[in-house]
């Protein structure tokens, strides 16, 4: 997917004081009422709330989130149904969103100002991103695409029951309005989904026929005679790819085994349990994030690309999510961290070319902000050396810290079963089976998860090969009182990080990385490097001898390509010659097995998100990720690249 800038509108409002778009010169909604309109066209037009009542989750996507009337009139009407659907998910897209001080002025009045102002306190940076916002203890999801609904809604992976067809007019925004809109639409609908539109306009209902919906109308309200409803009723329905199903077979019991019980396994354990399922967790360790995770504190940032390509745009989400829970973990767990800023450092631009690439991808300030040198240093404390990328929302926390606060959150829905070393697994009848170095069977259940970094690898042998690499890592700690030390005021990094003073009196920074280097001793070469490091980033030259450096040696699992491993695991042996492997997501799946691992250096970021990617990949939950980054990080990416290549190229 090509990324644009996203452009807010600024909120005006018209004579009578309704909310108005210059841009497209029309209402926000009627004189009546903007819940009024929710209520009888977009509510009552769906069915709702009868149609979600004893359901587990219900899908809503909309065309248009303006102001976001239209979801907190849906989010009311759950709040109000005693026999509401245990999940409600609400996916909008919007072109031209309102800052959030707009945002906060077009609700100022709001009949629902709890709601209201639980929305404009988490309205996330205006970046090109499908971005997650979770209420009502994650119940409620607001899954908001920023940017065109012709890019963005190919790339929505949901099964929608309902949807809210709330463009301007047609005549006003044709571009909302078009065949290809509502055939996309098609792709998304469930069987026996329903849409509804305050527009009885003829290319509307032209539209909708011809991508597969029975169209009917229904009488308008506040003056208006009649509205549009529709049915998805198609004469054939699409097959979905192999990736993109949620194991029914493993669906009734909603169980899972998660083996790892690091930052990814901890994040896939919560992440279920948001979508209703036990999880059982197991680790060689005898507590959490003891491997990987196990440093005592670790950063976490976006990132800037200025082709804003994969990797930018993966990291970016993952970021944006991940902070989001981070926060959540210092403020509501006491989780020691900062989630105040972090720069990193620029040496391979000025800042005049940095500021130019800014302004070209439209990122905006709250999301990352080009400095010259003595705008860093004014942050860091440090003196000045080289521009830099500061990230508000990044930072630095304890990453055992961070996984525990992700358990509590989880609550009763997981349970951790420590010094508990899986050796082997083998698939019996419908189920998954964990075995220990004896042969022994210590537990079952129809869906399992690789979470164990590169131990991952060895329990997949006999059904799939990942190409995963090994990384040291060695950190170096000093004490606050070294002589000659200097640390910033907020992490810094660059080729390396080093952290603001950590509870303790502890002075952390690093790090070496070393590919399949399987050395667990601290090196005092590295500790050297480590130093280097630390001068180059703060100036700072402490004056200490080597056998009072200490420090930590740890692994990162790492894929080739450096994106995560987040999905089903490949069925070579269903995989036919001819068939169509063009994307990851057509290869077929070993039912129930699933890998989370190759978080590599940016684990504590990526955890969330790739938790609740996981998590909609078994439950059949929305994605939070777009199509195309789903494929970039599909744990089936390999094997896709070595089929397309041929058997000739393989040899």
């Amino acid at each position: 997917m090509k990324t644009a800038p996203v452009v807010a509108t600024p909120l005006a409002f018209d004579a009578d004081g309704i909310p108005f778009s210059e841009r497209y010169g029309d209402r926000y909604h009627p004189r009546h009422g903007a819940l009024a309109q929710a209520a009888h066209v977009f509510l009552a037009g769906n069915g709702l709330p009868g149609r979600w009542q004893g359901r587990d989750r219900f899908v809503i996507v909309e065309t248009g989130f303006g102001l976001g009337n239209n979801f907190l009139a849906a989010w009311n009407a759950w709040r109000d149904d005693p026999n509401r659907c245990a999940r409600l998910h609400f996916i909008s897209i919007e072109k031209h969103p309102l800052t959030a001080a707009d945002l906060q002025r077009a609700h100022a009045a709001s009949p629902l100002p709890e709601l209201a102002a639980a929305l404009v306190r988490a309205w996330p940076p205006l970046t090109p991103n499908l971005h997650r916002l979770a209420f009502d203890d994650g119940r409620i999801e607001l899954l908001l695409a920023l940017g065109d609904v012709a890019a963005w809604l190919p790339e929505i992976v949901a099964s929608a029951d309902a949807f809210f067809l709330d463009g301007f007019a047609p005549d006003r925004n044709p571009a909302m309005w078009q065949p290809r809109i509502f055939k996309a639409l098609a792709r998304l609908a469930a069987p026996g989904a329903t849409a509804a539109t305050w527009s009885a306009a003829s290319v509307v209902r032209a539209g909708l026929a011809a991508a597969g919906f029975e169209v009917g109308s229904a009488p308008g309200s506040g003056g208006k005679r009649e509205i549009t409803l529709a049915r998805y009723a198609p004469r054939f329905t699409p097959r979905r790819a192999p990736s993109r199903l949620a194991d029914s077979d493993a669906a009734g019991e909603r169980r899972a085994l998660i083996v790892g019980a690091g930052l990814a396994g901890c994040a896939a354990a919560w992440a279920l349990a948001g979508q209703g399922w036990r999880s059982t967790l197991f680790d060689r360790h005898a507590t959490i994030a003891a491997g990987g995770s196990g440093n005592p504190a670790g950063i976490f940032h976006g990132t800037f690309n200025a082709d804003d390509g994969t990797h930018a745009r993966f990291n970016r989400a993952a970021a944006l999510q991940g902070g989001v829970a981070i926060r959540d973990a210092i403020a509501n767990h006491g989780v020691r961290g900062q989630a105040s800023g972090l720069l990193r450092l620029e040496s391979a631009h000025s800042i005049d070319a940095m500021k130019l690439q800014a302004a070209t991808l439209g990122l905006p300030c709250d999301y990352v902000q080009a400095l010259d040198a003595e705008g860093a240093a004014r942050l860091s404390g440090l003196p000045p050396t080289l521009p830099a990328w500061f990230y508000p929302a990044g930072g630095w926390v304890d990453p055992a810290g961070f996984a525990a606060s992700l358990l509590a959150d989880a609550g009763g829905g997981v349970e951790l079963r420590a010094r508990t070393a899986i050796a082997a697994i083998r698939r019996r009848r419908d189920a998954w089976q964990l075995l220990d170095a004896g042969g022994r069977v210590l537990d079952e259940a129809g869906v399992v998860v690789l979470a164990n970094a590169c131990d991952t690898a060895s329990l997949l042998e006999g059904f799939a090969e990942l190409p995963l690499q090994r990384i040291r890592g060695q950190t170096t700690a000093l004490a606050l009182d070294t002589p000659g030390l200097r640390l910033p005021h907020l992490p810094v990094a660059g080729n390396g990080y080093v952290l603001p003073p950590l509870p303790g009196g502890l002075a952390l920074f690093g790090a070496t990385s070393q590919i399949e280097d399987a050395e667990p001793r601290l090196r005092t070469g590295d500790q050297h490097h480590n130093l280097a490091q630390l001068m180059r980033l703060t100036g700072s030259a402490p004056s200490v001898a080597d056998d009072v450096l200490t420090g930590r040696v740890g692994w990162r699992c790492a894929a080739p390509d450096r994106l995560p491993l987040i999905g089903g695991v490949a069925d070579i042996a269903a995989i036919e010659n001819g068939a169509r492997f063009d994307q990851p997501r057509f290869v077929p799946r070993l039912p129930g097995l699933f890998v989370f691992t190759a978080l590599a250096s940016r684990g504590i970021a990526s955890a969330a998100l790739g938790g609740h990617t996981l998590a909609s990949l078994i439950s059949g939950a929305p994605c939070p990720l777009e199509a195309s980054l789903l494929d970039a990080v599909d744990a089936a990416r390999f094997v896709s690249r070595e089929l397309r290549r041929g058997p000739s190229a393989r040899a």
